[in-house]
């Protein structure tokens, strides 16, 4: 019983290590029984193909195919421009090879607006009509008259690219922009001339290089790659590493769902209407400067009958992770939504999701108040801090009474030193004796480090905190604090809270004590100043609960002590 405060310290770096695994590895959903992986290839090896089990079509599903990468900047590129974007749109295929958020500034350079996607990554959104004749993210189109910018007046603004006229078969592929929305409709509209029946599918992928995105820490590693969701299986992110080893694995078909490309703060989801048959699938590619791969979804489109004209329309949202915008996504059409269920996991709040989630919905609620994300943040930890006060003071209690027969409990190991047994016995004597309770102190913490960690991945998964100010130096809650102000208050306060606990007798046990505030604190020069910003609040009301309630034990011991003399 006399290794209480090793017991505390075993407790408090295991939840440091599951934060480390959280940081260092992604979480693998778990493989269902019905996987694939991705449909074999058609003529065009970059073009993918349905599987038998989507009409109108037949072929087998199978290893990912290893493809050239396609070049994503080849073609005329055209600018459209909105009032939360410049969307950049590439005649070869009529990609969305470009989209620059105005909302957000870059991380390299803060007078430009941030790229998502982007040339230098690979990044960009492709589609295409599966079928002969029909054009494909390979075919060059022409583009139609019209506006290229959103106007004052205007809602939505349209891009109209034509594909060249196959055997009577005319294809248009629409871009329709709206004002006030990271969602873009993509349409095709399919005017059949011929004297056949067209039976066609649609396929609506994401390309990407696997290099993580500028400014990703080292320290405070988050997901990048491809995520799918359905009903029946949920969330499930799918890593590079997986993809390029042909070892990815997910549900493929579904009459739900959707696939997403995801990166810290941002995301680009292919979402289909409710109740639409689809099959996901993602490949590697080979080529090109990085290793680049794709993850997408065919669905099947209306019969052209012969003289017919049919549309074919699935949504893409590129923007934001902001967490009030994919909530009202996720819902039902009839309620306002687009039916993009399970679209909020994106943001990731890791294991904790299910308390992180409350957490930040109290946090955007203080921040409607104060309207400033830093003192959110202050404030919210204030909150968490005084509803666990009655768990920290009984810890703190605990500690203090820990803290007075400290003395004596030394002088009990030096004399009992080579009798383990009988060191114990006296040990457990003296804590009868005082009333001391050797683990009061650590089951306080421990029901409370999850909250704590849940907070923690709050503050790192919300995009609300880019660029962010506080005050004074603090321009951006994201961002490494610049003059490391906030880490060194931080290592501070955590060395004040070891000289306020009680010394551990074992000489060995006191030396990792005093060098864990070193360590750990050390970590923080690395983290978003938000981070730091919550774990200096946290502290510094800590120690001051601390020191009173100390001062208070130890009084009334001396009270005690004067009564009875």
């Amino acid at each position: 019983m006399d290794n209480r405060r090793l017991i505390l310290l075993v407790v408090f770096s295991f939840s440091l290590v599951m934060l480390w695994d959280a940081w260092q590895k992604y979480n693998h959903p778990p493989v269902p029984a019905q996987t694939a992986a991705v449909s074999a290839v058609a003529r065009d090896a970059s073009v993918p193909v349905p599987s038998a089990a989507q009409p109108a079509a037949a072929s087998s599903a199978s290893v990912p195919a290893v493809v050239s990468a396609p070049t994503v900047t080849k073609g005329e590129v055209v600018s459209i421009k909105t009032d939360l974007f410049v969307a950049d749109v590439s005649t070869q295929g009529g990609d969305l090879v470009g989209l620059v958020l105005n909302n957000y500034k870059a991380i390299d350079d803060k007078d430009k607006n941030f790229p998502f996607l982007e040339s230098k990554h690979q990044f960009a959104a492709q589609s295409g009509l599966i079928g002969e004749g029909l054009p494909n993210h390979k075919t060059v189109f022409s583009v139609s008259a019209g506006s290229r910018e959103l106007g004052a007046d205007a809602k939505t603004v349209q891009l109209r690219l034509v594909a060249p006229v196959v055997d009577g078969v005319k294809v248009t592929k629409v871009y329709t922009f709206t004002r006030g929305s990271y969602l873009i409709d993509v349409s095709y509209e399919i005017d059949n001339s011929s004297q056949k029946e067209i039976a066609a599918h649609a396929y609506y992928q994401l390309q990407r290089d696997t290099e993580a995105p500028a400014g990703e820490s080292r320290m405070v590693s988050t997901f990048t790659g491809p995520a799918v969701y359905t009903e029946q299986d949920k969330y499930q992110k799918i890593t590079f590493s997986d993809i390029e080893k042909g070892k990815a694995k997910f549900n493929t078909k579904a009459d739900n769902g959707w696939m997403a490309m995801v990166q810290h703060y941002f995301v680009a989801a292919w979402i289909p209407a409710e109740k639409l048959s689809r099959e996901f699938y993602v490949r590697k590619l080979d080529g090109g400067v990085n290793p680049a791969i794709t993850a997408g979804l065919i669905v099947p489109t209306p019969v052209v009958a012969p003289g017919a004209k049919v549309n074919q329309s699935v949504a893409l949202y590129a923007g934001p992770q902001i967490q009030s915008t994919l909530d009202q996504l996720a819902k039902p059409v009839a309620d306002g939504g687009i039916g993009a269920q399970g679209l909020p996991l994106v943001v990731d709040y890791g294991w904790l999701t299910i308390v992180a989630a409350p957490i930040f919905w109290c946090l955007e609620l203080i921040h409607k108040l104060v309207g400033n994300w830093g003192w959110a943040i202050v404030l919210l930890t204030i909150c968490i801090k005084a509803i666990f006060f009655p768990l920290s003071a009984a810890s703190y209690k605990s500690m203090a009474k820990m803290r007075k027969v400290t003395p004596r409990m030394t002088a009990l190991r030096e004399r009992y030193g080579d009798d383990k047994a009988k060191l114990n016995q006296e040990m457990m004597s003296l804590y009868k004796t005082e009333k001391i309770n050797p683990l009061g102190g650590c089951l306080p913490i421990v029901i409370q480090i999850p909250v704590f960690i849940a907070l923690y991945w709050a503050l790192l998964g919300a995009v609300e905190m880019r660029d962010a100010p506080w005050i004074l130096w603090i321009h951006d809650l994201s961002s490494q604090d610049p003059f490391y102000v906030l880490p060194v208050i931080m290592m501070a306060t955590m060395l004040i809270q070891t000289k306020l606990n009680p010394t551990p007798p074992d000489p060995i046990q006191a030396k990792i004590t005093m060098i864990m505030p070193f360590v750990f604190g050390g970590m923080f020069f690395f983290f978003p100043s938000g981070l730091v910003l919550y774990w200096v609040v946290n502290n510094t009301l800590s120690i001051a609960q601390q020191w009173q309630i100390t001062r208070m034990v130890e009084r009334g011991g001396k009270a005690a002590n004067d009564a009875k003399a």
